[in-house]
């Protein structure tokens, strides 16, 4: 039985995402399992890996759930990270995001 979900997104430059991520997280890496990559623990039970692997970069998308979708687009904004705003999508409400590498990371709630 699967318990737990790791969630992978490939980059070219680890140390340009890892302060990308650093800022929409708001917290630094959990992890460094290994050269090349690096965790966000999100959750007991879930997360997120960046892994350099530059052949593959921008090839991913993250889709993840948010709480309070005007509260993390305004911090997002504080930060630096460009948007467009949340806006409908899927049922739900989405803020999509694109990382230096051009993936994607849609951030969904109600």
């Amino acid at each position: 039985m699967f318990n737990r979900i790791l969630a992978s997104c490939t980059v070219a430059d680890l140390e340009r995402a890892e302060e990308w991520y650093t800022r929409v997280f708001d917290c630094e890496p959990d992890a460094r399992p290994m050269a090349g990559l690096l965790e966000w623990h999100l959750g007991s039970d879930f997360g997120v890996q960046v892994w350099c692997d530059p052949d593959r970069a921008g090839h991913s998308s993250l889709v993840l759930g948010e709480t309070d979708l005007d509260t993390a687009a305004a911090r997002l904004s504080a930060a630096g990270i460009d948007h467009g705003g949340p806006e409908p999508g899927g049922g739900a409400r989405i803020l999509q995001l694109t990382d230096p590498d051009g993936n994607t990371v849609v951030l969904f709630g109600a």
